[in-house]
C-alpha cells in the first residue's frame, strides 16, 4: 500500500508540468491573458498552488510553440503572451493550409464510397457552420468547434500517423487567431462556407489537385482576410 501510494505521488508530481502547461494555454488562447501579458513564475505557481519547477516547465514549452515569447525589461527578459500579428497569422495558417491540403489530396484518393461517406459528413458539418453563422447571435465557439470539425473531417480519415503527428503540432498554435476570425468575420463565414463546398466537391469527385488546391486557397484567404481585421485593429502586443 506505500509503494503505491508513493507511485501516485510520483505520477502527480510528473503531471504537474502537463496540468500547468494546459491551464496556462487555455487561459492564453481564450483571451484571458492578453497578448503582451507578463507571465511571473511565482505568480504562476502561487495562482495554481504548484511549485517553480513545473511552471517552468510549461513555460519552456510554452515558448517553443510559439504561444509566448521573451520580453527584454531592464537587465532580465520575461516570457510574455505572444502578440496577435499579421505576419504570425498568415504564417501559421499557410503552414496549416499546406499539412491540411495533402491530407485533402490523400482524401480524394480515397475508394469512392469511403469518399461518398466523407464527403457526406462533410456537407452535414458545413451546411450546420452555415445555420450557426445566420444566426441573430452567433456562438462563436460552436463556430470554431464546427470549423474544427469540418477540416479534422478529411486530415483524420485519409492521414497517415506522420502528417497527422505534424498537424497536431502545428494546428493549436493557430487557434488563438481562428477564435479571432469566427468572432470578429462571422459576417464573411458565407465566403467560408463556399470555399468548403469547393473541398468537398473536389474530394467527392476524386479530384487531389483541385481537393488540395481548394484547401490551400480557404487557409490563405482566410489569412489575407483575418490580417485585413488585425490591420484595422492593431496588432495586439507588441511591445
Amino acid at each position: 500500500m506505500a509503494s503505491r501510494g508513493v507511485a501516485n505521488k510520483a505520477a502527480a508530481r510528473k503531471d504537474r508540468p502537463q496540468r500547468v502547461y494546459e491551464q496556462l494555454r487555455t487561459l492564453i488562447v481564450h483571451g484571458r491573458l492578453a497578448p503582451g501579458s507578463r507571465l511571473v513564475e511565482t505568480d504562476i505557481a502561487t495562482r495554481f498552488q504548484v511549485s517553480r519547477t513545473p511552471v517552468r516547465g510549461a513555460l519552456q514549452r510554452l515558448q517553443q510553440e510559439g504561444y509566448i515569447v521573451d520580453s527584454p525589461s531592464m537587465r532580465q527578459s520575461r516570457p510574455t503572451v505572444a502578440p496577435l500579428t499579421q505576419e504570425d497569422a498568415t504564417e501559421l495558417f499557410d503552414i496549416v493550409g499546406v499539412l491540411e491540403g495533402l491530407s485533402a489530396r490523400l482524401a480524394a484518393e480515397l475508394p469512392q464510397l469511403r469518399r461518398a461517406a466523407l464527403a457526406k459528413e462533410m456537407n452535414g458539418l458545413n451546411l450546420e457552420f452555415k445555420r450557426t453563422a445566420q444566426a441573430s447571435r452567433p456562438d462563436h465557439n460552436r463556430l470554431y468547434e464546427l470549423d474544427e470539425r469540418f477540416h479534422g473531417a478529411y486530415v483524420e480519415a485519409a492521414s497517415g500517423s506522420r502528417l497527422r503527428a505534424l498537424h497536431h503540432a502545428v494546428k493549436p498554435q493557430a487557434e488563438r487567431y481562428e477564435r479571432l476570425y469566427v468572432s470578429f468575420l462571422t459576417g464573411e463565414i458565407v465566403t467560408s462556407v463556399r470555399e468548403h463546398d469547393a473541398i468537398v466537391a473536389a474530394i467527392s469527385a476524386g479530384k487531389p489537385d483541385l481537393a488540395e488546391a481548394a484547401v490551400h486557397s480557404n487557409w490563405h484567404n482566410a489569412a489575407s482576410r483575418l490580417s485585413a481585421v488585425i490591420e484595422r485593429a492593431g496588432e495586439r502586443g507588441r511591445w
